[in-house]
């Protein structure tokens, strides 16, 4: 991605136009995939039918790159990917301050050789990996904590991929921008500058057996994000399954399950659900 500073200054001086056109002859003359222009900007132009990344690059401030590594709670060994890398900060940081490592991908060569040197001269560059790769083909799933400093528009084209690739409670932190109607967990105040935090949820959208003693009860949720909703077939009647949450893989709900109307608390382990408490005889498995 092209430097940002230099896009705005051109913008302050010369407006969107002359910024379009600078913005396309350093891509094309590089070759790579039309993306990294400024906003505002018609897709149309530079690409076809291609997601653009909307994030021209600008540096984020060193007390941010602390608050998101700090509200991304990130530990020793921890695997960090970063998508749009810039000039590898956030990784290096990562590294160097909390002892993990990981991978950042961006798709300026000019800032993958930077980052390269930044890493060689913080003396962690055994720990972390940079590249020259498209962020929408970056493999997601071994990924602890992911780092983004991109814009609304990216995030939104992210969003469905970090929900599907991700791995349940991996942390998501970004810079300045937010995921829509997916809320964050977390936000933190930074001088100017907004962090978000998401912790991606297990997916439990489907049909299940939800099974206690020699009684089986089918089960239909609707998911959205880190909360779900659902019914139940008790018998002859229809029960209502409310107030679920997901934090992670941790799963809560209400409802009465034959029982009384009751909390039943549990973790999602792919297609099963098990209770919290090896004392509840519940369980649920999935049926599609």
């Amino acid at each position: 991605m092209k430097s940002r500073r230099f896009l705005r200054a051109l913008a302050t001086g010369a407006g969107v136009a002359l910024v379009a056109l600078v913005a396309w002859l350093l891509l094309r003359e590089e070759g790579a995939p039309q993306q990294g222009l400024p906003k505002g900007f018609d897709s149309g132009q530079f690409t076809a039918g291609r997601p653009r990344l909307d994030a021209p690059y600008v540096a984020t401030d060193t007390e941010v790159v602390d608050a998101m590594l700090g509200l991304a709670q990130v530990k020793p060994g921890e695997r960090v990917v970063d998508l749009g890398s810039g000039d590898g900060r956030i990784l290096i940081a990562a590294a160097r301050s909390h002892g993990a490592g990981g991978l950042g991908v961006d798709i300026d060569p000019e800032r993958v050789r930077e980052s390269i040197a930044n890493a060689r001269a913080a003396g962690v560059s055994g720990r972390v990996e940079f590249r020259r790769q498209d962020l929408f083909e970056t493999p997601l799933d071994r990924a602890d904590v992911i780092t983004l400093y991109l814009s609304n528009e990216v995030n939104l084209q992210l969003r469905n991929r970090l929900l599907e690739q991700a791995r349940p409670g991996t942390r998501i932190v970004s810079h300045d921008f937010d995921m829509g109607e997916w809320r964050p967990d977390g936000r933190q105040r930074v001088g100017t500058s907004n962090v978000y935090l998401w912790i991606v949820p297990a997916r439990v959208e489907g049909r299940w057996l939800f099974t206690v003693g020699e009684r089986s009860i089918p089960i239909t949720l609707d998911q959205q994000f880190q909360t779900f909703f659902g019914t139940a077939t008790v018998g002859d009647r229809q029960v209502r399954i409310e107030q679920g949450t997901l934090a992670a893989s941790a799963i809560r709900f209400i409802a009465d399950l034959g029982a009384g109307r009751r909390a039943y608390e549990g973790r999602v382990d792919g297609d099963t659900i098990v209770p919290t408490s090896a004392r509840a005889p519940w369980r649920m498995t999935r049926a599609n």
